[in-house]
């Protein structure tokens, strides 16, 4: 035999497997149609035309593609010269699985297009499209959890062109381009949160989750769970699943702990651990974790005292205050009152302004709950007045307990004294003042303070002041 004799029999065969090849999809399928380069129908077999309501298939030669089949593709695939391997079609009669392909001459030319609906039967690709939805449906809800955990403040929201002010700003932006811990020192209501969710902001793990965590505000007995969470049927009414603690949740982004000096000793140790190892263990694994995070951590605490009274590890103060910010009360930054004041006015929509007399009684009370009791204050006076301009009498009566501001020895150290000996004296003289003034009542006075009821009563055993005082 020779080379002539053999590509005869090579395109014999070429011939008789595409003509076979057609004969078993066209007999299995359920419905075939061909079109023409201009997508119109030259042939299509008798199940096809009745499935889209024709008493014939020759009803439907001559006819463009459309006319027929609504939602046809059979016109993309000719103009593109790109088949569609696997889709879903809608017919009158149900959903169909369809291919769509090119057909070409000899010279390679596009001379139509061939159609064929597999099968109607959506079962046969259930296990395919359950993952697909279920994968959609993962993807959906990580954007979404992602976009809820991004950060909302940037540097432009801390308020201030103080001295004190600016260089906040300057040591936070800093601290941005690092990796290190930054620890947050300062009174409740200066704006720790704010400053941590703009350090992540402006940081290369912006586009990861910003997860915030308050160590006050959890049980003790959680606290473990909450931060590196649980394995499947850890303890007894645990998750099947498992549960992801916030380390896992902040995988990549940057984890804020705020009140850190609340967290029990057993817990701290942990958090050391996973600093300086970069890993963790789930409650009831035995499996080990690779972390990826950032850590800011913030306080209201002194820890150098808490350290004294055995309530806080020194090893973990020191693996934490690499980058310390320390955030001045407002009392330390009264410049910042008008700006701070016309800021908040805007986030609250109100219309009102302050006079010059309203403007100098903000800067004569010593704010101890800081921005966020000056926030309440004037959101209490806008509501409460019938003018839109606030005046120093509506001041003073949001205000309430009007607390001066100490310019003498309750605020500056005397000679050989500490900042923190200092500030404990100032702290015992503001909350002092507020339980007289409340007549004992912790609740009242928590409120006047703009402090929680919690933080209160440990400022109060820290300093050791009792209720009748």
């Amino acid at each position: 035999m020779n080379i002539t004799d053999n590509l005869k029999d090579y395109q014999q065969v070429r011939g008789l497997a595409i003509q076979s090849l057609f004969e078993i999809i066209e007999q299995s399928s359920e419905g075939t149609v061909i079109v023409d380069r201009d997508a119109n129908i030259v042939w299509m077999n008798e199940r096809y035309a009745k499935r889209f309501g024709l008493k014939s298939a020759d009803e439907a030669i001559g006819q463009p593609c459309e006319q027929v089949i609504s939602n046809s593709l059979l016109r993309q695939v000719v103009r593109n010269d790109q088949p569609i391997l696997l889709d879903i079609q809608d017919t009158p009669k149900g959903p169909l699985v369809v291919m769509r392909l090119p057909i070409h001459n000899d010279a390679g030319a596009v001379i139509g297009a061939i159609g064929f609906a597999l099968f109607d039967e959506l079962r046969n690709l259930s296990p395919l499209i359950e993952r697909y939805l279920s994968m959609q449906q993962e993807l959906a809800s990580t954007r979404s959890l992602l976009r809820s955990r991004q950060s909302k403040y940037n540097f432009a929201h801390f308020i201030g062109t103080s001295a004190a002010s600016l260089e906040v700003k300057r040591r936070a932006r800093r601290s941005a381009s690092a990796e290190s811990p930054v620890l947050l020192l300062g009174e409740t209501g200066t704006g720790k949160e704010l400053l941590a969710q703009a350090i992540h902001g402006a940081s290369t793990r912006a586009h990861k989750a910003f997860v915030s965590v308050n160590s006050a505000a959890i049980p003790a007995d959680l606290l473990e769970a909450e931060f590196f969470g649980t394995a499947p049927g850890a303890f007894t009414g645990a998750d099947r699943k498992g549960r992801p603690g916030k380390f896992q949740i902040a995988q990549g982004g940057t984890l804020f702990l705020d009140e850190i000096g609340d967290m029990p000793l057993p817990l701290q140790s942990k958090l050391l651990r996973v600093l300086q190892e970069k890993e963790f263990e789930p409650v009831g694994s035995n499996e080990m974790l690779h972390s990826d995070v950032r850590v800011i951590a913030a306080t209201s605490m002194d820890l150098e005292a808490a350290i004294k009274r055995g309530e806080f590890r020194a090893d973990l103060y020191y693996r934490l205050n690499v980058l310390p910010i320390h955030v001045p009360p407002l009392r330390e930054r009264l410049e910042d009152i008008p700006a701070l004041s016309e800021a908040i006015l805007e986030e609250l929509r109100s219309q009102h302004e302050l006079d010059h007399e309203a403007l100098a009684l903000l800067a004569q009370h010593a704010w101890p709950g800081n921005i966020r009791e000056l926030r309440n204050v004037l959101e209490r006076a806008a509501l409460l007045s019938d003018d839109l301009v606030l005046d120093a009498r509506e001041i003073r009566a949001a205000i309430g307990t009007f607390t001066p501001v100490q310019r003498g020895s309750a605020v500056v150290p005397v000679e050989g004294e500490s900042f923190s000996v200092a500030r404990e004296r100032f702290d015992r003289q503001v909350i002092g003042a507020a339980l007289e003034a409340c007549e004992g009542n912790v609740v009242e006075a928590a409120k006047r303070l703009g402090l929680g009821r919690s933080t209160l009563y440990k400022k109060m055993v820290a300093l050791g002041i009792n209720e009748s005082q």
